[in-house]
């Protein structure tokens, strides 16, 4: 049996569909799409990877 990520909404999102989603999916990846339809997956990536993106994000503002 294979779970299904759970998608999160940005807190960053504006009115509308432009808005970024978040899932953690198994085998240790972050999944990251322009709306919470897995179809639309634009980018996949290690949690490690993903954490150091936010981290980055922080630090430059």
């Amino acid at each position: 049996m294979t779970t299904q990520p759970v998608w999160r909404k940005s807190s960053f999102c504006s009115e509308g569909d432009a808005c970024v989603y978040v899932a953690t999916a198994p085998g240790a990846l972050v999944k990251v799409a322009d709306r919470a339809d897995p179809a639309h997956l634009v980018l996949a990536t290690t949690q490690a990877a993903w954490a150091d993106f936010l981290r980055a994000v922080k630090e430059t503002g």
